[in-house]
């Protein structure tokens, strides 16, 4: 028997099969709602796709339904719209685009309307610009910059690019009621009576569905092993990818209630919103000990935001030049809160310390054989940028291509003097001239 024939095959018991009751109603009953609402109106879909296992549901219940009508009542586009904000934990990158070209593949061999997608952030918008570029701190539970520039961002102007061409889209989100009490709140507050959509919370003209926001954690992973994935292949892999992790879901993130996905596997490796990186960790204990350096470097990251190290790690001043006060959050038994240095940006030499850390890591591992990019070359070119530029310790020395060149032993195509700021050559010529106006004065 063919793969594509065991994939009917599976799809056909279950949907014959009573006992395939999720959340209470028939697997049946929900692949019909879904068509039923696919060919209810002219308002393409978006399906937000994260890699984890709740969005692969969706997918795969989309993409089933769609196979089941008829050729002539596919009338409409759908597109799956994948975030990566180039620190993705590395195992899961390669398991993200391996499900997005099957996608793409499946969708043409069965004559679908589905065409997957990945976006990104902003060159100038990335976490190693922000971080080591601009000097911003690592993101904390205080100051969580990273969500709106990495994640919100690039999907809602996808999504907002079909509000504009089509006047509206309904978004089809893997949301479970589950996940949390306040997740649950947001679902409820947005819902339209009477209706199987919710309003999108911050995007006009965007509608959204949650086909299995009733569904347990359970049910998912029964609904998943339980068939085929209709692309092709089974979902076999993303289950090891969970085995043996207490790392919970990281859902596409198209608002800010999202919580952090710091204890995920399919959040970033990077994360500093939470203390320890159990995703990381637990996929160590698996087997994944390559990871240990990427750890460290976590590590060294959440380090940076203790109390105790920031006098030593960042400027007194902000980056527009001032020097701040805050009150403490604790208060003291008077009633009263301590006012403490708010500290700037991470100091110049803190940066170009940690971006050859990265790049040797980076170099090792690809050298140990792991196809890895830690971070892309055109962020080299803005992080060179942002330093040449820096508004309280600009690099006037250029370093970046000189750290780059002890790490590769090789040159990127450095445009030069490309920011046309002030630059050693300037620095030399201002000393010379120095130099002999004091020689001329003895």
């Amino acid at each position: 028997m063919t793969t594509e024939n065991m994939l009917y095959s599976s799809i056909d018991e279950m949907l014959a099969d009573d006992m395939s009751v999720y959340a209470g109603r028939p697997l049946k009953n929900l692949l019909h709602e879904i068509q039923e609402l696919y060919l209810h109106d002219d308002k393409p879909w978006v399906i937000g796709f994260s890699g984890g296992k709740d969005s692969t549901t969706i997918l795969s219940l989309v993409y089933t339904a769609l196979l089941y009508l008829e050729r002539d009542q596919l009338h409409k586009h759908i597109y799956v719209v994948s975030s990566d904000t180039l620190v993705e934990t590395p195992v899961v990158v390669d398991q993200i685009k391996h499900v997005i070209n099957a996608v793409n593949d499946g969708a043409k061999q069965h004559g679908l309307p589905i065409t997957a997608h990945q976006v990104f952030p902003k060159t100038n918008e990335t976490f190693w610009v922000n971080l080591l570029g601009k000097g911003y701190p690592a993101p904390t539970t205080s100051f969580r910059w990273c969500t709106e520039r990495m994640k919100i961002d690039p999907v809602s102007e996808f999504i907002m690019d079909k509000v504009a061409r089509f006047g509206e889209v309904i978004v089809i989100l893997g949301s479970r009621s589950q996940e949390s009490s306040s997740r649950a709140q947001v679902i409820a507050k947005h819902k339209i009576d009477g209706s199987l959509l919710s309003r999108h919370s911050s995007l006009p003209g965007a509608f959204t569905y949650m086909p299995i926001e009733s569904w347990s954690h359970d049910e998912v992973w029964m609904y998943l092993l339980s068939t085929y994935a209709p692309w092709g292949g089974t979902n076999r892999e993303l289950f090891d990818l969970y085995k043996g992790s207490n790392a919970g879901e990281c859902p596409l993130v198209i608002d800010t209630s999202t919580p952090s996905c710091g204890n995920s596997r399919f959040g970033c490796w990077t994360c500093t919103v939470v203390t320890k990186d159990k995703a990381i960790e637990g996929l160590i204990e698996n087997g994944a000990t390559w990871m240990d350096k990427l750890l460290a470097f976590r590590q060294k990251l959440w380090d940076s935001t203790k109390p105790e190290n920031k006098e030593a790690l960042r400027n007194k001043r902000r980056r527009d030049g001032r020097i701040s006060y805050v009150r403490s959050r604790n208060v003291n038994e008077d009633g009263t809160r301590d006012i403490k240095r708010a500290f700037g940006p991470y100091k110049m030499s803190v940066r170009q310390q940690w971006l050859e850390e990265l790049l040797t890591i980076e170099r090792d591992l690809r050298t140990q054989g792991h196809d890895i990019e830690l971070i892309t070359r055109p962020e080299l070119h803005a992080i060179r940028i942002e330093w040449l530029h820096d508004p309280l310790d600009p690099d006037w020395t250029d370093h970046l291509p000189a750290i780059y060149r002890n790490v590769y032993g090789e040159d990127l195509d450095w445009i030069e003097n490309d920011a046309g700021a002030f630059t050693k050559p300037d620095a030399d010529v201002i000393t010379d001239v120095i130099s002999l106006q004091n020689t001329s004065l003895i």
